[in-house]
């Protein structure tokens, strides 16, 4: 069963909950069958009338807006309707891509008995996880702290004043897979809770109580550097798959934040097995059935789902994320930067053609997710997962129409008649085939006998032709909801593609997207930052991911642009996150805003997951802005959010690899360029690229001029110095080398400083 999964539990959770006991456990759940009574209130209707979510705008909660489920929004009107009819309310998070959410809405929330015992003994609640995150992870919490794992959909049952007392993921309607049936878990809950409320009560606050310990524990000692990202590394080495790439077996996740450590620490320490693990892990992933081959460049496709069901990276969960698509994308360019090898960078336009392509609005913010299922075929009402993406034999063969073409295509992607979805446990996918590379140029050459570029013209052929045939399949449902947080990271991405891949079209891209969240989602009037648009409706207070990921673009923007503009705004969010989310006391920052009441208790996110942690985003953009403008405040922070995560650094530091490249940044030597001469003129852009065409690291990058010399006064002495010339000066803990107009010059500095790092280190 292939569920959503969240397979994580920090160290200081684990200590936190080693005393915490539910109290209801699974095992009463499980015992429990029996109805209140037999004329229990239940009130059930065929007609599908909207329920109180039809006021939303959230994809998700829409899905659910004609369930018989009395459903609410997350909010004082629920929570008010649950202290007025004393009843627990029942919490339901998942998102509007997630397969098994689509299952449990199917099987239990369109079930009008289901309906009629959640609307009669509870006050059911829905939350787009992807909305209200800072929610999510607390609850989740409490899930993975009493079951020993989470998923979605996520189901909670809570007292009225939102303390959980009872957890769990996916439950079917009836027990199957081992799992207690919805029906049978909901008459248990209200059973007890009719007969054992005020110890119910009693016990259910426990959970915030060991949570709120740990928001108050003194930070562990902190480790050195080096031996943080040894042992990093070291886990890394021994949880790596030699053969397939990635850490660990499936399901496999990308995770890019391990590859950028990886990336980082070959950079400072002359690892080259560091580079090598992270360049073979892209290779597999891009060569794997997780990315979808059909792309046209200038019309769409292409891009990777959200993760492979088993170890090959070859049977997807096949939702894609704006999120994991960004950051993949800076990863294939930071493959390049490092290898050289064109196969890295020509995956990274395929990731970018498909997210400009397929995933930007018109007014210029990206969309967040497309679905996993789609209809099977016009004039089916059946979805299912994948249906967009599969083939059988017999349909590639007829639309190829040559025998030979078809030959060539089902050898190099793996297409057999049975069908190559080997790891398909349910029969999901039965005589279908899910796209894979399984051979080289040189490989198909060899064996059709033809030369390297005629079989890459055949191959483009073919993928052109199925990208037109697939686009005339029902598409999979788009999440058109608009996400700072998201949105920061792809403009990251794109700044990065336009500096790597010398694209105008990229920073005309990130532009925009940037100016539209500046536009859409910045409340300068309240100076806050908004979460969500969509269909015109900017809302939800923003979380410290989404200050920290947009402050993370504006820097990157910035440096690809040298707007002034991008770079003063990212100073101003950076200051209004510290006002709103900083931890004056224990240091860090917490994930909800201290005046943000739509969450019962502040937590601090201390895992770089799927999405790096706020904390590790934010102390390494404090460094940054730190560097650039000389402000102490910004380091001190920055280094007391580091430390407020010692005892994670010191007992597992995998756990925390991007705050990691933070503190190498920390305490390595500061490197500064500084460009002086007209941006627009041949010889800055040799300059430029001479810069961009390298794996830089923690080196930041300006350009002197009237306006930012208002920020960086260091600036004001070399502004158009040398009679207006295109110079750049490569500085090192704020010491500068002579300048140069030479590119080779500047290349030959950065490669002698990238040396220096390095035996720095022996």
């Amino acid at each position: 069963m292939k569920l959503t999964t969240y397979n994580r539990q920090s160290p200081l959770m684990v200590s936190a909950m080693k005393n915490f006991q539910p109290f209801v456990d699974g095992s009463s759940i499980h015992k429990c069958s029996r109805k209140l009574s037999d004329d229990s209130p239940i009130m059930t209707s065929p007609e599908k009338k909207p329920n109180r979510l039809i006021e939303e705008k959230s994809p998700y909660l829409l899905q659910h807006a004609l369930n018989p489920v009395a459903w609410m929004a997350w909010g004082e009107e629920a929570f008010k309707k649950a202290r007025a009819e004393e009843k627990p309310i029942f919490l339901s998070v998942g998102y509007s891509t997630c397969h098994w959410c689509h299952v449990m809405e199917e099987e239990s929330f369109e079930n009008p008995d289901i309906a009629g015992v959640l609307n009669a003994y509870f006050v059911p609640v829905k939350v787009d996880r992807e909305e209200l995150p800072d929610l999510d992870r607390l609850y989740m919490n409490y899930v993975q702290s009493t079951t020993g794992r989470g998923g979605w959909p996520m189901s909670v049952w809570l007292t009225p004043e939102l303390k959980p007392f009872y957890g769990g993921s996916y439950f079917p309607p009836e027990e199957r897979y081992g799992m207690p049936g919805f029906k049978t878990v909901l008459f248990s809950i209200a059973r007890l809770w009719e007969g054992d409320r005020e110890k119910i009560i009693a016990a259910s606050g426990s959970f915030f109580a060991a949570l709120g310990e740990v928001s108050r524990e003194t930070p562990f000692s902190m480790p050195g550097t080096e031996e943080a990202q040894k042992n990093c590394f070291e886990w890394l080495e021994a949880n790596f798959d030699h053969k397939f790439g990635g850490f660990g077996g499936a399901p496999k996740f990308p995770r890019p934040v391990l590859l950028n450590f990886l990336f980082n620490h070959s950079y400072h320490t002359g690892n080259n097995k560091a580079l090598s693990m992270a360049l073979h892990t892209l290779r597999k992933m891009a060569d794997g059935g997780i990315h979808d081959h059909l792309a046209v460049a200038g019309k769409g496709g292409g891009g990777f789902a959200r993760y492979s069901t088993d170890e090959r990276w070859h049977v997807p969960h096949f939702e894609k994320m704006l999120y994991d698509n960004a950051q993949l994308a800076s990863s294939f360019l930071e493959a390049y930067q490092c290898s050289k090898e064109p196969f890295y960078k020509a995956v990274a336009e395929d990731i970018i053609n498909y997210v400009l392509c397929d995933m930007q609005s018109p007014e210029g913010g990206f969309y967040s997710a497309e679905d996993a299922d789609s209809l099977a075929g016009h004039g089916s009402g059946q979805k299912q997962e994948g249906a967009f993406y599969l083939w059988s034999d017999q349909e590639i063969r007829e639309i190829l129409g040559d025998e030979e073409l078809a030959a060539i295509f089902s050898f190099t992607y793996g297409v057999r008649a049975e069908g190559n979805a080997l790891h398909d446990p349910h029969g999901e996918f039965k005589g279908k085939n899910i796209l894979m590379q399984q051979a080289t140029i040189e490989e198909i050459a060899e064996k059709f006998g033809k030369g390297a570029e005629e079989i890459r013209a055949a191959l483009e052929n073919s993928r052109t032709r199925l990208y037109t045939a697939r686009s005339r399949r029902p598409r999979p449902f788009l999440d058109d909801k608009i996400l700072t947080a998201w949105n920061g990271l792809m403009v990251s991405a794109l700044a990065k593609g336009y500096q790597v891949l010398h694209d105008e079209a990229c920073l005309a891209a990130a532009r925009k997207a940037a100016d539209f969240i500046l536009e859409k989602l910045f409340d300068r009037t309240k100076g806050r930052l908004l979460r969500r648009y969509r269909e015109g409706d900017a809302a939800i207070p923003g979380k410290a991911e989404d200050y920290a990921f947009f402050v993370q673009a504006l820097i990157d923007l910035y440096e690809a642009s040298f707007e002034t503009g991008y770079l003063k705004t990212a100073l101003e969010l950076a200051e209004l996150q510290n006002t709103l989310f900083y931890d004056e006391i224990q240091g860090g920052y917490f994930s909800t805003a201290f005046d943000d009441h739509t969450v019962p208790l502040r937590l601090k996110e201390e895992y770089d997951g799927a999405e790096p942690s706020a904390n590790s985003v934010t102390a390494l953009n404090l460094l940054r802005l730190a560097e650039m403008t000389g402000k102490e405040e910004f380091s001190r922070k920055a280094e007391e959010t580091i430390n407020a995560c010692g005892a994670m650094l010191a007992e597992n530091s995998n756990a925390l690899p991007q705050m990691l490249v933070a503190k190498n940044f920390a305490e390595q030597r500061k490197v500064h360029l500084v460009f002086s001469g007209p941006l627009d003129s041949p010889s800055m852009r040799r300059l430029r690229d001479a810069v961009y065409d390298q794996y830089l690291p923690g080196a930041i990058l300006s350009h002197a001029s009237k306006e930012s010399s208002l920020m960086m006064p260091q600036h004001a002495a070399i502004i158009d110095a040398d009679n207006g010339k295109a110079t750049a000066y490569l500085c090192v803990d704020r010491s500068c080398h002579a300048p140069t107009k030479n590119p080779q010059q500047l290349s030959s500095m950065l490669d002698s400083l990238k040396n220096q790092f390095r035996q720095l280190q022996q």
